[in-house]
Parts: structure tokens; C-alpha cells; sequence
């Protein structure tokens, strides 16, 4: 088995489906499985899809778990080399991921991979590769937009259609090897949803492995389908940085991480404001 699929869902049942008729489509030239974890959706519609898709591996959760413990659960039943990690509101557009899987099996201490993602527009989405959140990049991630071509948060140093090591990139597509995935522990249960995927990127650089973003080609993402913007969700995002702040700053290095906490607390005002009005 060469790769395995991991797609957590919640509540997006049409997205999901046409997620796996993209994978059955577009994955050719290796040996592939789908698991599916599903974090206990209100509705259960999704479930039509187990008859219709009957070589998938559906988990049903009896709670919702968040993100990081349910792709963790899923990994545990993964036999592919390579384990992706990718979001149920994604397409994949083109038989490319053999070259992916090339690409990756011909890097020394490769650790893990992100492909170029667009929305349902054709924009390029930043996200899909990113620095390592420091004191400068984090206040233009929460405050402003660099538009020059310095190493920003968004990597702005390297084009979107690249192919380059970059530190972080999006857990809505993330290609690794599996053994890497086990030795680093997989994501941090600390993070229900939102932080996760920097924290597992950053663990990976941290263990001696190499990161790569891959511009080449690109999946769609429809992005924040099955969130719902309101204060549970300006709670997880921030409570998730704060998470990744205190872990690898409050002791290391805490004059940076005093005012890194004091960007937080304006932001999630700012942003709470908003909702209120």
C-alpha cells in the first residue's frame, strides 16, 4: 500500500462525496486506500456513502474528537507508506500525485508535503505554505499584509506555482510518511481544531526532517465549508495559538511570548467585537 487517505468529516456529506470521486478518479499508477472518520456529524446522511463507496474505510465516532484525535485515529488503522491527510471540502484535479509520491520517495529525511491550493474562484489561498509563527510574522498575520518578497508568514519569498522546502504548511492537504507521522506522535491532542498543522509541520523541522511546499499542482479547497464563524470558533482559533505560544515560547524565549500573548488578547477583542455588532 503506498499512501492512505485520511479525511476527516463533519457535516459536509456532498463535499465529501465529491472529495472521493476526485481521489477514485485521479489516483492512478499506485496502490491507494480511503478512511474516513467521521467526528459523530448531527446528520447522518453521510452514512449512504458507505454503500456507495464500499472499498472506503468509514469510522464512526461517538463523539466529536476534533480534528487532531480523529486523524490520529485514523492513522492507527492506516497500512500505506505514505499517510495524506486531507479535508473533506478538497478536490484533486489532475493525475499528478504519482509525481508527488516520486518527488517525496527521492528526498532525503523528507518529513512532509502541501500542494498548491485555490478556492472555488481560482484564488490562490497563502495558507498553503507558511513560516514558522515568530513575533514579527505573527503581528503581520493578525494586524496587517507584507506584499514585498521577504520570508513573511505567508512565505511571500516563494512564488505560488513553486516548488521549494518551506516550514509549515495547511493540514487541509498534507502528504507524509507514516513512520514519521508515529515517530512525531502524530498532532497534538492539545488542539481540538484550528494550530495542529503548524505544531505537527514545526515538530517534523524539529526532528531533522525536511518540508516541502509543491506549487506545481493544486487541489481545491472550498475552505471552512463546515465552520461556522461565531465566538466557538474565535474561541478554538485563538485558544489554538495560544496553545502553540506558550509550548514553544513562554520558557524559551518569554519577552517574545508576553507580547505575542498581548497581540492574541487584542486580536480575539477586536475579532469578538465584530461579531457582537
Amino acid at each position: 500500500m503506498k499512501v492512505s487517505v485520511i479525511i476527516v468529516h463533519y457535516q459536509v456529506k456532498d463535499l465529501l462525496r465529491n472529495c472521493i470521486l476526485s481521489i477514485k478518479k485521479y489516483f492512478q499508477g499506485f496502490e491507494y486506500e480511503i478512511i474516513v472518520v467521521d467526528n459523530n456529524s448531527p446528520d447522518s446522511a453521510w452514512k449512504s456513502l458507505m454503500s456507495e463507496f464500499p472499498e472506503a474505510n468509514f469510522i464512526s465516532l461517538d463523539k466529536n474528537y476534533g480534528f487532531s484525535k480523529a486523524n490520529n485515529i485514523g492513522v492507527n488503522s492506516a497500512k500505506g507508506k505514505y499517510v495524506y491527510i486531507l479535508n473533506p471540502d478538497t478536490e484533486i484535479e489532475g493525475d499528478y500525485f504519482k509525481e508527488v509520491l516520486d518527488f517525496a520517495d527521492s528526498k532525503e529525511k523528507f518529513g512532509a508535503l502541501g500542494l498548491r491550493m485555490h478556492n472555488l474562484e481560482g484564488a490562490f489561498l497563502p495558507e498553503s505554505k507558511r513560516s514558522v509563527p515568530a513575533l514579527v510574522n505573527s503581528f503581520e498575520k493578525l494586524f496587517t499584509s507584507f506584499s514585498n518578497s521577504t520570508k513573511t508568514y505567508y512565505r511571500n519569498d516563494v512564488g505560488e506555482f513553486d516548488i521549494a522546502e518551506v516550514e509549515i504548511m495547511t493540514g487541509a492537504n498534507l502528504l507524509m510518511k507514516k513512520s514519521v507521522y508515529e515517530e512525531v506522535g502524530g498532532f497534538d491532542e492539545q488542539y481540538f481544531m484550528y494550530g495542529e498543522d503548524i505544531d505537527l509541520c514545526y515538530t517534523i523541522l524539529r526532528r531533522g526532517y525536511k518540508n516541502f511546499y509543491y506549487g506545481k499542482y493544486s487541489i481545491l479547497h472550498y475552505k471552512g465549508e463546515s465552520t461556522v464563524r461565531d465566538r466557538v470558533y474565535l474561541d478554538r482559533f485563538f485558544g489554538a495559538m495560544d496553545i502553540f505560544i506558550k509550548k514553544y515560547y513562554r520558557k524559551q524565549k518569554p519577552f517574545q511570548y508576553i507580547l505575542m500573548k498581548l497581540g492574541l488578547k487584542l486580536k480575539y477583542f477586536i475579532e469578538k467585537m465584530k461579531i457582537k455588532n
